[in-house]
């Protein structure tokens, strides 16, 4: 049987999850990796590589490895056609791809969201801000526009109560197997265009965007907290961030943001319609501590303001 031949991108957990299941199938050969350039990290800023190149020479993993700057390169195009793909497999990679490029061969994106209602940089993170029951992955037949192309496949999990991480590596083992079927099937497929009027576009999530005050309601505490972990997390103006919290919903006349009892493993903070019940914080360059330790470190009492 011949195997086909796939050239695969991206850059993240999220990817090399992928990337591994396609190594593994035995009707699949991967001719070549493609993924982000190595950044610098840390305070020696050291070049540190995208997680699944460092997978892959962790691994010894035979294959030749990509890192492009640009897509839009004659080099580039020459060096993908002469590879003579079957597929190309696209996964969080971070780049779009040039029309030169998505006429070699069918490209496919796993994009992690139920197409077409969140495109772009941040789908899930989106999805958990906005309560949706369920949250799960697309495979899209790629084209010129942003997640745009027409449907191949998809598959979902319940995403109640769960952080964007964990979204992540329960979508990447769905977005695996859904790869694998997609490509075994793709002639038999028949592709489903998106309604663009049911579509959204999703922005890059930033550090600003987990600045929070206790001016919210406990609903929108929870979908803050699970969307921003682990990046960039909840912290308030002083730069304290808040590690772990629950919510209770009661009506009370206190001020937001003030604490109305102090209790073994958690300060209890008064949000707009309810209580936050705070159990761990870390202050800026400090440790993570519990939230008792830190008051009491900063002689704050019932009736304070937490900051």
């Amino acid at each position: 049987m011949k195997k086909q031949r796939i050239i695969f991108m991206g850059t993240p957990s999220y990817a090399t999850v992928i990337f591994q299941a396609l190594l593994n199938a035995p009707d699949i050969e991967v001719c070549a990796l493609f993924t982000q350039s190595d950044k610098k990290a840390g305070r020696g800023q050291a070049l540190v590589p995208p997680d699944i190149k460092r997978f892959a020479l962790e691994n010894k993993i035979a294959i030749d490895i990509f890192q492009p700057q640009t897509l839009k390169d004659e080099q580039i195009t020459a060096q993908i056609t002469s590879l003579k793909p079957d597929f190309i497999v696209v996964a969080a990679y971070g780049k779009l791809l040039p029309t030169d490029i998505l006429d070699i061969a069918p490209c496919i994106n796993l994009h992690a969201s139920l197409l077409p209602k969140y495109r772009g940089a941040s789908p899930i993170q989106q999805a958990v801000l906005n309560g949706e029951r369920y949250i799960g992955v697309t495979a899209m037949k790629m084209e010129k526009g942003l997640d745009t192309g027409d449907m191949l496949g998809l598959s979902y999990v319940l995403a109640k109560g769960l952080s964007s991480d964990a979204l992540f590596d329960l979508l990447a083992k769905k977005a695996a197997d859904l790869t694998l079927k997609v490509l075994r099937s793709y002639d038999k497929i028949l592709p489903l265009k998106q309604v663009d009027a049911l579509s959204s576009k999703t922005s890059k999530i930033t550090k600003e965007m987990g600045l929070i005050s206790f001016e919210l309601t406990c609903e929108e505490f929870e979908r803050k907290l699970l969307a921003f972990t682990p990046w960039p997390g909840l912290f308030l103006q002083s730069g304290l961030k808040l590690k772990s919290l629950r919510c209770v919903k009661a009506e009370h006349s206190f001020k937001a943001g003030e604490i109305v009892e102090i209790r073994e493993g958690e300060v209890i903070t008064a949000c707009i319609d309810g209580f936050a019940h705070i159990q761990t914080v870390q202050a800026p360059s400090k440790q993570e501590t519990d939230a008792l330790s830190y008051i009491n470190g900063k002689r704050i009492r019932v009736g304070d303001t937490f900051y």
